[in-house]
C-alpha cells in the first residue's frame, strides 16, 4: 500500500483559516462504518448520537505557546544577525526539549539561543546540546522559577503552517480545548476544539460517562511522511498517560459490550496502544510513550466510535481514519465534504464515525 493511495483533491479555499464564530458551531458529517453511508449534520447534534452507558474519552493535553522567536548568540555574548525560530515538540527532562529549529543549517551543537517576548521584557536562553534529523535539535533551557509561565509571556501559539496568518490573542483560547489541563502539546487535539461546557453537560445528562487521557501532541501526530510505502512509516514517540478512572471505565464498557467513543485520533492512538501492551487483559493505568502507527488492517480492540476533524492528504491521521472506517468509504466521504464545501483541518468541521 502506498502513501499516495490516501490522496484527495482539496481546494485551498476550504482550508479553515479561523475557528467558527461559535465553538460548537461546526458542521459534522456522519459516516456509518457498516454500510459506508454518510449524511450531513451539525456538531451540536453530537450528544443525541450517543447512548446511555457509552464512554466518551477526551484528550486533556494543553497546547503550550511552543513557537519561539529569537536569535543566536555569539561566544562573546553578542546577538548575531539573523532570526531563529524554534517549535518545541517534546519535553525530555525538566529543562530539556526536542525542537524543530529554522533555519537548521545555522544552528549547531554548542550554540546559545535567546528567545524574547515581543516587548523585550521577558526572555529565556537555551543551549543546543544535540543534533537530530530534519531540523530537530535538543535544547537545554536555563532554569527559571516557572518554565510554562515564561513560555506564556514569550511564546506564540503553534498554529499549523496551512493557517497562513500570524497567531493572535483569540488563538490562545480557541486553539485550546475547554477541558485542557496537562501542558505539553505542540498542536491541538483538534476534535476536542468543538466541545463546550454546555455540550459536555448535555452529554453527561444522557448517561454518557466522560473520561480523559493525556497524549502530548508532537511530531508523531503532525510530522510529514517522507516515505512512499505505508509499511515504511515510522512515527516519533509521544508521551501519554492513562488515568485509573479512565482505565476502569473503559474496561467495564468493553466487558459489558458498551461503546467506547474516542474524541480525536490522539485518543484512539492512546487507547489502542494501551490495549496492545495489555495483550488481551484489562487496561492498566500508567504513563509512557507511544509511536503506534495505525493503518488499514489494524485490529481495533477498544474504540467503537470516533469523532475527528478532516485531515491532510497522505497523512498518518487520514490512514488511521481509513483503518477505522475503510479507505474507500473515507475517501468517498471526503469527496462529498469537498463538494459540500466543508471546512478542513484544525479549525474546520468534523466527522462522527460509528
Amino acid at each position: 500500500m502506498l502513501v499516495s493511495d490516501f490522496d484527495f483533491e482539496l481546494p485551498e479555499e476550504l482550508i479553515a483559516q479561523a475557528p467558527p464564530a461559535e465553538r460548537s458551531g461546526a458542521r459534522m458529517l456522519r459516516l456509518d462504518r457498516a454500510s459506508g453511508e454518510f449524511r450531513d449534520g451539525w456538531f451540536r447534534d453530537f450528544p443525541e448520537l450517543l447512548r446511555e452507558g457509552d464512554v466518551l474519552v477526551l484528550n486533556n493535553s494543553r497546547v503550550i505557546p511552543a513557537r519561539l522567536l529569537g536569535h543566536k548568540v555569539s561566544a562573546a555574548g553578542l546577538v548575531q544577525t539573523g532570526k531563529i525560530e524554534a517549535l518545541l515538540t517534546q519535553q525530555l527532562a525538566e529543562c530539556e526539549w526536542t525542537a524543530l529549529v529554522r533555519p537548521g543549517k545555522k544552528v549547531r551543537v554548542g550554540d546559545t539561543l535567546v528567545f524574547a517576548s515581543a516587548d523585550g521584557e521577558s526572555s529565556i536562553e537555551a543551549d543546543v546540546v544535540e543534533h537530530g534529523e530534519f531540523g530537530e535539535r535538543r535544547l537545554r533551557f536555563s532554569a527559571v522559577p516557572d518554565f510554562f509561565a515564561r513560555l506564556d509571556k514569550i511564546g506564540h501559539m503553534p498554529l499549523p503552517p496551512y493557517i497562513r496568518r500570524a497567531d493572535d490573542g483569540g488563538d490562545r483560547q480557541r486553539y485550546q480545548t475547554v477541558y485542557a489541563q496537562q501542558p505539553g502539546s505542540a498542536a491541538a487535539p483538534t476534535a476536542g476544539l468543538h466541545f463546550t461546557a454546555e455540550v459536555l453537560e448535555r452529554i453527561r445528562a444522557r448517561g454518557v460517562i466522560v473520561r480523559f487521557v493525556t497524549l502530548h501532541v508532537g511530531l508523531g501526530t503532525f510530522q510529514p511522511l517522507r516515505v512512499e510505502r505505508v509499511e515504511d512509516i515510522r512515527l516519533h514517540a509521544e508521551h501519554y498517560s492513562l488515568p485509573e478512572e479512565t482505565a476502569a471505565a473503559v474496561n467495564s464498557a468493553l466487558a459489558e459490550g458498551r461503546r467506547v467513543i474516542a474524541a480525536g485520533t490522539t485518543t484512539v492512538r492512546t487507547l489502542e496502544h494501551c490495549a496492545q501492551i495489555a495483550e488481551g487483559g484489562p487496561l492498566l493505568p500508567h504513563s509512557g510513550s507511544t509511536s503506534i502507527f495505525i493503518s488499514p488492517g489494524f485490529p481495533f480492540r477498544v474504540v467503537g466510535g470516533l469523532l475527528t476533524n478532516f485531515h491532510l492528504p497522505q497523512s498518518s491521521l487520514l490512514m488511521l481514519v481509513s483503518a477505522f472506517a475503510g479507505r474507500d468509504a473515507v475517501l468517498a466521504s471526503y469527496r462529498h465534504a469537498v463538494e459540500e464545501r466543508y471546512r478542513f483541518f484544525s479549525y474546520g468541521d468534523c466527522m462522527f464515525i460509528a
